[in-house]
């Protein structure tokens, strides 16, 4: 189990959790050893699944969310962590084991906050919707979530505020024809070849990009996979593009699959995914605190990040976490250790004191 010094130092509590290897679907004892380590304190912990609530009831005029999931995507020879001067390396290093490791030592060592907190420690983030343990949550307990008047989502940002976060929408592409022998073509209808036209759109295609409170959103509109054909020697009868809309959040997602529909029109479409965006969500009295305590301005979120859950309840959430989103997912993951320890004083700074 998680020691008393381990939870008193972040970097030491990051290189702990990355050792306990919790790949999506398998956090039952990384969720075991953070539910051991927050019943020492005054905290009401609540379990859901691998899923963990830890709130503090002082009675404070206002509530905030310090929110972090406990999975990371599968291994790549890069656990357990190793350490090399001032980087930690390792599986879920910056993704986001160390931002989690921030919210679970001030769980633990912080008392008394100037506002009340939730803390929630939650599984499958990396994986599919229907298991991310905060939609669980959202779905099943809202109260415990929508109490608070801010969120702050310890996802990697490199030190920086990320506002909001993108939406995404997948559609299906499909293009039809008729099977024939390859020696004989004239006689098949090659439906590969009639997809050339919905890849001549999206290399036409020109994204906007989108200035919101100060936040530049960049919107992205690509093929990202694409299947067909039947045998080497087979005209194939069916084509698939299936194609990713990274849109700006002040599209809706109805407006977003009605402006895929309008570039692809003509086109057989299936949308098979959807997911709203955030808006910055910058008025919110304690985001604007911890913009204060950060002293740099907020960037966009380019991607889709669980602040939109959030969002979606009403709760103004941020981004804010010590690794870099650019090493995410990657064999090479590691986080710079002075991150961890800057990101640690700079959250409990704004939790203790204010700005």
């Amino acid at each position: 189990m998680l020691s008393r010094d381990v939870l008193a130092d972040p970097v030491a509590l990051t290189r702990a959790l990355v050792d306990i290897e919790s790949v999506s679907g398998n956090e039952a004892d990384i969720a075991d050893q953070v539910q051991h380590a927050l019943s020492g304190t005054a905290l009401k912990v609540e379990r859901f699944g691998h899923t963990l609530v830890a709130r503090t009831e002082l009675g404070r005029p206002q509530r905030v969310v310090l929110a972090g999931h406990l999975d990371t995507v599968p291994l790549n020879a890069n656990w357990p962590s190793r350490t090399e001067g001032n980087l930690l390396h390792g599986c879920g290093t910056a993704d986001m084991k160390s931002g989690t490791a921030i919210a679970l030592h001030l769980a633990v060592t912080e008392a008394e906050p100037r506002h009340d907190v939730t803390y929630v420690f939650y599984e499958c983030e990396e994986v599919d919707s229907a298991r991310n343990g905060l939609k669980i949550l959202a779905d099943s307990r809202p109260g415990l979530l929508t109490d608070a008047s801010f969120a702050l989502l310890l996802e990697p940002t490199h030190g920086l505020v990320e506002a909001g976060c993108q939406g995404t929408l997948r559609v299906l592409a499909r293009t039809s024809g008729r099977r024939a022998h390859s020696a004989r073509s004239w006689l098949g209808d090659n439906a590969i070849h009639k997809a050339a036209p919905v890849l001549q759109r999206l290399l036409a295609y020109e994204p906007r990009t989108v200035t919101i409170d100060g936040c530049e959103f960049r919107e992205g509109l690509n093929a990202v996979r694409i299947s067909g054909g039947v045998a080497g020697n087979v005209i194939p009868d069916e084509c698939v593009v299936e194609v990713n809309f990274r849109f700006a959040p002040d599209r809706s997602e109805e407006q977003a699959t009605a402006h895929v529909r309008d570039v692809l029109a003509g086109f057989d479409l299936e949308v098979v995914d959807s997911a709203p965006g955030a808006l910055p969500g910058l008025d919110a009295p304690p985001a604007r605190e911890f913009l204060a305590a950060i002293g740099r301005p907020p960037r966009a979120k380019l991607g889709w990040t669980d602040v939109a859950r959030f969002a979606a309840l009403g709760v103004p959430a941020l981004n804010y976490g010590p690794g870099d989103p650019n090493l995410a997912h990657k064999q090479d993951e590691h986080v710079e250790i002075d991150k961890i320890v800057e990101g640690a004083d700079v959250v409990r700074r704004w939790l203790t004191k204010g700005p």
